[in-house]
C-alpha cells in the first residue's frame, strides 16, 4: 500500500522590511509602557516578547511564570534556561487556580478561570513593586481560536503587545530565528489542564499522570505530540510529520507498558495525528 504524504505549505512571511517594521512597532509600544511585567510561559510568544521587553526597557520589564500544578516541569526548566541567556530578569509567582471549583470542575471556561487567578496574582505583584502594566504574549492568530483566557485579559487590562504590532505566529518564529533565539522553533506548548476534556474534573493527581506520560514520548525521542486523558483511556497524539516513527510494533509495545503502569487500562494512538486544541471539538459539535 502506497503511503500518502501530506505536504504542509510554508506560512507566507512579510517582506523583510515589513517584519522590520512590524517589530520596531512593537519595540516603540512597549517603550511607552515604560516598567512592564511579561507573564512569561517561556513558549515561543511569551519568550519574545520577553526578550523584546528587556531589550528596550532592560531591568525596568521583569518575566514571571507561574509556579503551578498544571504547567510542566519541563516548561519551567525551559523559561529557566532562556531567561539566563537573555540576562532578563526572571520570577515565579504562585497561583492557586486548583482550590477553585468552577476550575476544576473544568467546563469551556476554565482557561478563563486560570488567567483570571494569574492575572489577579500579576495585578498585585505590580502594585507592589511599581510596575505599570502586565502583558502576555498572545498573538494576531490567536484571535480566531477559542481561547476564553483573552477574556481574563480583558477584564484585567492585560496588554497584548504582539497584536497591537500586528504580528502572527510565524512572524514571531521568524523575528526570533533573525534574533538569534533558541526558541524560534519551539513546539506549541499549553497548560496540563488542556489534556482533559471539559466536563471531566481536573486535578493535581491526574494532570501529573499526564505530565509522566509526556515526559515519557520525550524521552523517546519525539517532539510534538499530547496525552490526552479520558479517565481509563489515553490517546497519545503525534505530529503528522513524525507520526510514521510511531506506526511501529515497538512504539505499540513501549507506549502500552509505560501508560498502563500509569494507570490506564486503555491505551489508543490517534490517526489523525497532533492538532492544537483538539479537545475543542466537542465545543463545535454542542454548538452545531
Amino acid at each position: 500500500m502506497a503511503t500518502l504524504v501530506t505536504l504542509q505549505a510554508a506560512p507566507v512571511l512579510p517582506h523583510p522590511a515589513d517584519l522590520d517594521a512590524k517589530q520596531e512597532a512593537l519595540f516603540a509600544g512597549l517603550r511607552s509602557l515604560r516598567r512592564v511585567i511579561v507573564a512569561y510561559s517561556g513558549g515561543t510568544d511569551s519568550a519574545y516578547l520577553a526578550w523584546a521587553a528587556h531589550r528596550v526597557l532592560r531591568d525596568a520589564a521583569i518575566a514571571i511564570t507561574a509556579d503551578s500544578a498544571s504547567i510542566p516541569a519541563s516548561h519551567k526548566r525551559d523559561a529557566e534556561t532562556f531567561a539566563r541567556e537573555c540576562g532578563f530578569p526572571h520570577a515565579y509567582i504562585e497561583t492557586r487556580e486548583f482550590e477553585n471549583p468552577d476550575y476544576v470542575q473544568n467546563d469551556k471556561n476554565r482557561c478563563f478561570h486560570c488567567k483570571d487567578e494569574l492575572f489577579t496574582q500579576l495585578e498585585t505583584y505590580a502594585a507592589a513593586h511599581g510596575y505599570d502594566h502586565v502583558i502576555y504574549g498572545v498573538n494576531q492568530d490567536d484571535l480566531g481560536d477559542y481561547r476564553p483566557g483573552q477574556r481574563a485579559a480583558k477584564l484585567h487590562h492585560v496588554k497584548a503587545p504582539l497584536v497591537e504590532a500586528g504580528l502572527t505566529k510565524a512572524e514571531i518564529r521568524e523575528l526570533s530565528r533573525r534574533a538569534g533565539l533558541s526558541t524560534w522553533d519551539r513546539p506549541a506548548a499549553a497548560c496540563l489542564s488542556s489534556r482533559v476534556p471539559y466536563g471531566t474534573p481536573v486535578s493535581v493527581e491526574t494532570i501529573r499522570t499526564v505530565e509522566a506520560g509526556e515526559e515519557a514520548i520525550r524521552a523517546l525521542g519525539f517532539r510534538q505530540f499530547r496525552v490526552r486523558f479520558h479517565g481509563e483511556l489515553v490517546r497519545i497524539e503525534i505530529a503528522k510529520d513524525e507520526l510514521a516513527q510511531a506506526l511501529t510494533p515497538e512504539f505499540a509495545e513501549a507506549s502500552t507498558k509505560l501508560f498502563k503502569a500509569l494507570g490506564f487500562l486503555y491505551v489508543t494512538l490517534d490517526l489523525e495525528g497532533y492538532r492544537q486544541g483538539s479537545l475543542n471539538a466537542s465545543l463545535n459539535q454542542s454548538q452545531q
